[in-house]
């Protein structure tokens, strides 16, 4: 049966408009020739979103080219604002950009540990509320936010767990109170960085492939065929609490630690580096651990054929320094990385977090060595391309779609 003349005006709008998005400004004989639409069609289409204010003229298609068949069409940027949150134990990250995804403006502020549950509210929501001024954006159309912890797949709210600040399950009802038409969500962190590496990373290339969260703590992203799976209780990729060996016991049902956690968490790799006689074993933060492994990389770097390395005080400690304590991160990561890919055969795993982004390609070929002789099915290894900055930028890319899904009528979300 022949779709309505209405309907078929949507579905037109709908892929001109995603084409307009992906493809940057086009002219209407760029949409045709895209589209496969006739002219008449195109032409009908571009009156009608030009007249309800979501596409307009950015300009014209080659330097001699004048008249309407030159016009170039864009998205209106500014027709809807975004604002990311990236919500650490520690602290908020805040980012805001138009609707082309072009950052406006950004900040960050720590939230001690001891700071009350409303007092960490308040200063994460003014954070927010400043950071949209200085955009110069009345308000944000969408709210992403990318928290650790698990998100209830049947009401989309963070859920209490144990360990995490009591402010993080305050935050998301706050925003949505001092920005009342603003639409407010919140997704896993590491969800939220596989899919900025999947549109935007390491990961471009690969519809199948897991993202190993290594940051303050561990986690795991999964995405299959393309599609992001949560789990039945939104726990898929709970790496922490996966029992392995080298730990001292096993983890519990509220607590992860003697789980893989142990071996990757933040406080165990700095542990680690001080046994080789790098960094500050008093380091437990998730950048003291970044740090410690881009110094343990240059290290590495510096002695390859060609290069210069400084020498150092002499430590007590396991002989092999920065080679050997990359050596022997690369094998706990391997352990945890092995059970995962035994199980879903991802084909790829990326490092992720300041830590994956840290070791680079150094740190990802010696867990590629080392996964090779553990797990029975070939899997590539790859370094983050975004780091830390995944979140923010997995967060913004849901707002987007969001906002698309309502003004343009697009359906469906990012994740």
């Amino acid at each position: 049966m022949p779709a309505s003349p209405s309907t078929a005006r949507a579905i037109n709008d709908r892929l001109a408009l995603r084409l307009l998005q992906d493809e940057g400004p086009l002219t209407a004989g760029q949409l045709k020739q895209l589209t496969g639409l006739s002219r008449p069609t195109v032409a009908d289409l571009v009156e009608r979103l030009g007249a309800s204010g979501l596409i307009e003229v950015v300009g014209e298609a080659g330097a001699r080219r004048r008249g309407p068949n030159a016009r170039l069409y864009g998205i209106v940027a500014d027709r809807a604002h975004l604002a990311a949150l990236d919500v650490r134990t520690e602290g908020v990250a805040v980012r805001v950009s138009d609707l082309l995804g072009r950052v406006l403006a950004e900040a960050s502020a720590p939230i001690g540990g001891d700071t009350g549950t409303g007092s960490a509210v308040e200063q994460a929501v003014t954070l927010v509320e400043r950071v949209v001024e200085e955009a110069g954006v009345d308000r944000p159309h969408t709210v992403g936010i990318g928290a650790p912890g698990l998100i209830d797949p049947a009401s989309g709210e963070l859920r209490d767990s144990t360990g995490l600040p009591a402010w993080h399950r305050r935050l998301v009802a706050a925003l949505q109170e001092r920005l009342p038409e603003a639409r407010v969500s919140v997704e896993n962190e590491t969800n939220l960085a596989a899919l900025a590496e999947q549109r935007e990373g390491a990961a471009r290339d690969r519809d199948t492939f897991v993202l190993l969260w290594l940051g303050h703590g561990t986690g795991a992203a999964v995405v299959l065929d393309g599609s992001l799976r949560r789990g039945a209780s939104g726990g898929t990729g709970e790496i922490g609490f996966l029992p392995v060996p080298g730990t001292r016991g096993l983890p519990s049902a509220t607590d992860c630690e003697g789980g893989f956690h142990s071996l990757a968490g933040a406080a165990a790799i700095v542990g680690l580096a001080g046994e080789y006689g790098l960094g500050r074993p008093s380091t437990s933060d998730g950048p003291g651990a970044a740090s410690v492994v881009r110094e343990a990389v240059e290290a590495v770097e510096a002695a390859e054929p060609g290069g210069a390395v400084e020498a150092a005080e002499p430590v007590e400690a396991r002989p092999g320094g920065a080679d050997g304590f990359l050596d022997a991160l690369a094998e706990r990561l391997a352990v945890g990385a092995a059970s995962v890919v035994a199980v879903l055969d991802p084909g790829c795993v990326v490092l992720g977090g300041e830590v994956g982004r840290a070791g680079g390609e150094v740190l990802a070929a010696r867990v590629r060595e080392r996964l090779r002789r553990m797990a029975p099915l070939p899997t590539e290894v790859r370094p983050s391309s975004l780091g830390g900055d995944a979140v923010l930028r997995g967060a913004l890319l849901t707002a987007r779609e969001s906002a698309q899904a309502e003004l343009f009528g697009t359906g469906g979300t990012a994740v």
